[in-house]
Formats: C-alpha cells, structure tokens, sequence
C-alpha cells in the first residue's frame, strides 16, 4: 500500500493524478444530520482531550479530516489552516481529525502532528481519531474532507476545500469558504455536497 501512496505523490507532483478514487463507502452521515460520536474523547497536540461537542462554535463547527503525508492534504493544508485560523473568530468551531494508522505512515504519528501544528500554526485543535471510529462514523474516506455543520448542529456542507488543489492561483469555486460564509451569515449554503478528492484514509484496526 505505501508503494501504491508514493507512486501517487509522484504522479500528484507531475500533474498526472486529478482525483483518487474514492473507497467505499457503506455508512456515514448526510446533509441535515449531527456529528456523529460528540462526545468521545480524542488527544490534541497539546495533550489534552478534545470533544466535537466542546468545540461547538457559536456560528457553526468544522470538520477535517486530513493527515500528514497525504500530497493531497499538503496541498490543501495552507487553505485549511487560514480557513480554520479565520473562521474561528467568527464563531465558528474547528477542528482537524488525523483517523490515519501511523503503521502504515510514519508521516501521521502523533509527534509529526504536533510539529505540523506548530510550523503552520493552526490556533485550532489537531487531534487524534486513536480507533479511526469517529471517520467511520462520520463515512468520511479522503483525507482532505471536510464537514460543515450550522449552529443548530446540522450538516450544512461536505466535500472538497475547493476545485483545484495544485494550483490555488487557479481556484474558480471555493466552496468552503462559501459555505463558511454562509453559516456565519445565517443564510442557506450555495453547495451542500461536492466530491471530496484526496487519500485514502488508512483506517486503523484494518489490514
């Protein structure tokens, strides 16, 4: 399977790969529904327990899923971060979820994540999913894949940041960021659902 990610990334940094092709996917959540698994407990970089449900924002709360090694989730990663920094003073809570087994990529273990938080400064937890339980709750599959819930709790987006990951210079529809500014204004979501592209997620407890 590492051969198969690193043969990926090479095809990623050539411009050769436009999109992964998505797992399966038998369970999960839809628009409307609440983040599943509140409140389990999960280890931020800091050491501390985080809860979905303890970082509920006034305005709404973000989910994303990603990981270090991912090239998908590195090109992505600066958006997130300036997204996630950006949006929690606005009322929203944020969170990103790494689900991935660090047996399979040394890149996702725990102190790698908490240089990562540190390098790119994310002022928002970065937290470890320890039985990959909450990414299966929550169906998600990519690493980068974000779920958006209003202040009433409800799923209001999920998929992508948004449509170009190598070359943000050329991004048309920033979903995300649309949906974001949606939820704080109060207002319907223009995109409830996109195509999520990146990684698969390494699910722990899974050969």
């Amino acid at each position: 399977m590492k051969s198969l990610c690193l043969l990926f990334a090479s095809a990623f940094a050539l411009g050769l790969v436009t999109a992964a092709a998505p797992p399966a996917r038998a369970e999960g959540i839809a628009i409307g529904d609440a983040a599943p698994k509140a409140d389990i407990a999960m280890k931020n970089v800091d050491g501390k327990d985080v809860t979905l449900a303890g970082i509920q924002g006034a305005k709404g709360t973000l989910v994303v899923f990603t990981c270090n090694h991912c090239p998908w989730a590195k090109a992505w990663e600066t958006r997130i971060v300036d997204l996630g920094n950006t949006y929690r003073k606005r009322g929203i809570g944020v969170v990103a979820i790494n689900s991935n087994d660090p047996t399979a990529y040394e890149e996702d273990a725990f102190e790698v994540m908490q240089k990562r938080a540190k390098e790119r400064k994310m002022g928002y937890p970065y937290v470890v999913d320890a039985t990959s339980d909450v990414a299966r709750a929550f169906g998600a599959s990519h690493t980068p894949e974000a779920y958006l819930f209003d202040k009433s709790g409800k799923l209001v987006y999920h998929g992508a940041v948004d449509d170009n990951a190598k070359e943000p210079g050329k991004v048309r529809s920033r979903w995300l960021r649309d949906a974001l500014d949606a939820v704080v204004a109060g207002k319907p979501v223009p995109m409830a659902e996109t195509k999520a592209m990146g990684c698969s997620i390494k699910y722990r407890g899974e050969s």
